[in-house]
């Protein structure tokens, strides 16, 4: 994997680094895939799986690690995130990041690629900024909670306490702690049981490809399902024997149904 870089991205009355990585940067005529990683991702945590996918598109691509994540600016240790930090994310953060590193999303608009939690923000971008963004492709994307999901949460934090898992994530961040306990103590916040973003998904005017594993432990097939009854112009593509991380669990199968989506915008 090629070095990473940082920009300074100021958002929410705040400054931060944010680190980063630009793919075949020179392919200026092509479309930029923009990646964005689950609750425990970093730019590390991608592996070649973003670089190999706009290779096979000849596409750039942009990958980084959010807030908190990875090398970028660490959450700090008395810091709760608030029920709202995906749409804090897709609606301030990203048009602030992009402006930084000089992307003008009219003129150039992305192709954004998420997982999880980077899912929901990748929604959630494209119903804010709808003449700002080309299509999406989802991963296991989050439109409300289910029990499944807490339940499982909430057994990722007995293995954090009780295992090597902490020693394990030190090889995607700097800070594990930030990165564990940002999204493992919001997602459990009484108040985030009635995190939604239906209405939002319901204005999303791009292509969607929605994808998720037959056997999602964090969430039902519900999720994709309710994408293609809300939005306008959906393609899901269910993944058997296959749980919440298919770009890891079957990524050619996952690399497949990209690439003909983009393949197909283009």
């Amino acid at each position: 994997m090629a070095d990473t870089q940082l920009t300074n991205v100021s958002y929410d009355e705040k400054t931060i680094s944010i680190e980063y990585q630009l793919i075949q940067p020179d392919r200026l005529e092509r479309p930029l895939l923009v990646f964005l990683h689950e609750g425990l991702g970093s730019v590390a945590m991608w592996k070649d799986w973003p670089a190999n996918l706009c290779r096979l598109l000849d596409c750039r691509g942009l990958v980084f690690s959010r807030h908190g994540y990875g090398k970028s600016t660490p959450r700090p240790a008395q810091e709760q995130w608030s029920a709202d930090f995906m749409h804090i994310q897709a609606q301030q953060f990203l048009p602030a990041f992009f402006s930084a590193l000089g992307i003008d999303t009219r003129a150039d608009p992305p192709v954004l690629i998420g997982h999880s939690d980077g899912a929901s923000i990748a929604l959630l971008y494209a119903a804010a900024f709808p003449d700002r963004i080309r299509a999406t492709a989802v991963l296991a994307p989050h439109l409300f909670v289910e029990e499944a999901t807490i339940r499982n949460i909430e057994l990722a934090r007995q293995t954090y306490l009780n295992s090597d898992l902490p020693e394990k994530l030190q090889r995607y961040h700097d800070d594990v702690d930030s990165a564990f306990w940002g999204w493992n103590n919001v997602w459990l916040l009484p108040e985030f049981r009635e995190w939604n973003i239906e209405d939002e998904v319901a204005l999303i005017r791009c292509p969607i490809l929605a994808i998720q594993g037959r056997e999602d432990e964090y969430g039902s097939l519900a999720q994709i399902e309710h994408i293609a009854e809300l939005a306008a112009d959906v393609k899901l593509y269910v993944i058997d024997d296959c749980r919440h991380s298919p770009h890891r669990d079957k990524p050619q199968e996952t690399t497949d149904a990209i690439v003909a989506f983009v393949r197909k915008l283009l």
